[in-house]
């Protein structure tokens, strides 16, 4: 049944002098029905987007569910204002950069301190990425802490430090730290009673257990600028996320532009690997005609469908028993809830 014909049952029992409300539930559960189709044919004329602002999307990732890598799933969110985040167990970042040939993210933390603040040390929360994904922080990081209690912090010259108790070493914050000497872009925000040290946390609870003694801290990572040893490097705030790039022969097989020049993808259900192709998806190539194709996105839309299904079977079933409890008594006054018309 079309909206159409819905619409002209309805005209049809107004004049009948049904109940509008009858009325109104019946148009609403031809809706229901109908807008899983609706979903459908939006989704399968869709396409894994391949930019988010500026920033190029490229394999392993997508901002598309079913689009690149499933170990890379939910892990890129592109904003309405076409602002690309990355999401981590600490909360969701803004995306500076994302280099393929160097294979590193590199992210700005809101919560961390930068030059305006001066002295002004804002409330801040931990960095953490999730151990289960193929990310890892990158060892051109280095953390900068700020005001640490001497009596929980180790704060030492780190060369001298690490001479008299090796052992020790790594749980030192290094006082010495050229970075906090040369703070980058403001050499001089901090006053000469704020105290700075550097340490590089090798797992989260390490970076929790800093900032609960100190008053702040921030990021710093070494950018390569191309020119000649050892000024090859400058560093920036921001902090460099690595990453893996998962390569499958199939993989490199659908993006051949030979055989096609496909997507790579999956199946949202299954995530088994899907070439995306222009008017099916295979497992091979888009080339290959000797196995039978998928719909278009079938992967990507197979969540939407099953949700809007099941609230279309929902409303059906809740619009039968409210027909029949319509058609057993007359309606109260409008907008007056009573014993004989409340719902739940």
């Amino acid at each position: 049944m079309s909206l159409m014909g819905s619409i002209f049952i309805c005209r049809s029992h107004l004049s009948e002098n049904r109940p509008p409300s009858t009325c109104s539930f019946f148009f609403l559960i031809i809706l229901l029905v109908q807008l899983p189709f609706l979903s459908l044919t939006t989704a399968q004329a869709s396409h894994c987007r391949t930019t988010c602002g500026d920033i190029p999307i490229k394999y392993p990732f997508g901002i598309d569910d079913g689009c690149g890598s499933p170990y890379y799933r939910h892990i890129l969110v592109c904003s309405d204002s076409g602002k690309l985040e990355l999401r981590t167990p600490s909360g969701r970042y803004p995306v500076r950069n994302v280099s393929y040939s160097e294979r590193h993210i590199l992210l700005t933390d809101p919560f961390m301190w930068n030059c305006q603040d001066t002295d002004k040390f804002r409330p801040t929360r931990p960095f953490s990425l999730d151990t289960s994904t193929h990310f890892s922080l990158s060892p051109q990081n280095e953390y900068l802490f700020f005001n640490c209690s001497e009596d929980d912090v180790i704060i030492q010259p780190k060369p001298i430090f690490c001479e008299h108790f090796p052992d020790r070493c790594d749980s030192s914050c290094d006082s010495a730290s050229y970075l906090c000497r040369h703070l980058p872009q403001c050499p001089s925000a901090l006053s000469g009673s704020t105290s700075c040290c550097s340490y590089y946390p090798k797992a989260t609870e390490s970076l929790r257990l800093m900032l609960k003694y100190c008053a702040s801290y921030t990021s710093v990572y070494w950018k390569d600028i191309g020119s000649p040893q050892p000024y090859d490097q400058v560093p920036e705030y921001g902090i460099k996320v690595d990453f893996d790039i998962p390569v499958t022969t199939r993989c490199l097989q659908c993006q051949d532009r030979v055989k096609g020049g496909g997507t790579c993808g999956f199946n949202t259900q299954t995530q088994n690997f899907l070439c995306l192709c222009e008017e099916r998806n295979v497992t091979t190539n888009c080339q290959d005609h000797s196995v039978s194709g998928h719909n278009r996105r079938v992967g990507v839309i197979a969540g939407t469908v099953t949700a809007v299904s099941a609230a279309g079977a929902l409303g059906v079933v809740g619009g039968v028993w409210y027909l029949k409890k319509v058609r057993a008594k007359a309606p109260v006054t409008c907008g007056v809830q009573s014993n004989e018309n409340r719902l739940f």
